[in-house]
């Protein structure tokens, strides 16, 4: 179960390091544009605005990762305080700006979270 867990935490770290590549490097371009169904004028208004979100993403996936590295006490701390703030934005993401971050952001880190609790 512990090893499942750890595989689902990291695939919500992974998910999130890919969305601040997205955010952060790729906005303006061709596959960053697609991922968020931006016009090119758009993207280049709003870079500034994406490399920010981006580098909270990231922030988002460096808690998993730690939490991941850190073990005992302290990991299963850090992935459930971190899983339960991604599933808090994708909540907030979906409210506000797409349905698909539900289950892209939302849904992956509630079942990770599920599986971090069962294993502890």
């Amino acid at each position: 179960m512990l090893v499942v867990a750890d595989v689902l935490v990291a695939l919500v770290a992974l998910i999130h390091v890919y969305i601040l590549v997205l955010e952060m490097f790729l906005w303006t371009g061709p596959r960053g544009r697609r991922a968020f169904g931006t016009e090119p004028e758009f993207a280049q208004a709003t870079r500034a605005l994406a490399a920010n979100q981006g580098l909270y993403n990231g922030f988002l996936a460096a808690g998993l990762i730690w939490g991941l590295i850190a073990g005992g006490s302290t990991g299963f701390g850090a992935q459930v305080f971190f899983l339960v703030c991604v599933a808090i934005a994708g909540l907030y993401g979906t409210a506000t700006a797409s349905r698909r971050i539900l289950f892209v952001q939302t849904v992956p880190a509630l079942v990770a979270l599920a599986f971090v609790l069962a294993a502890h």
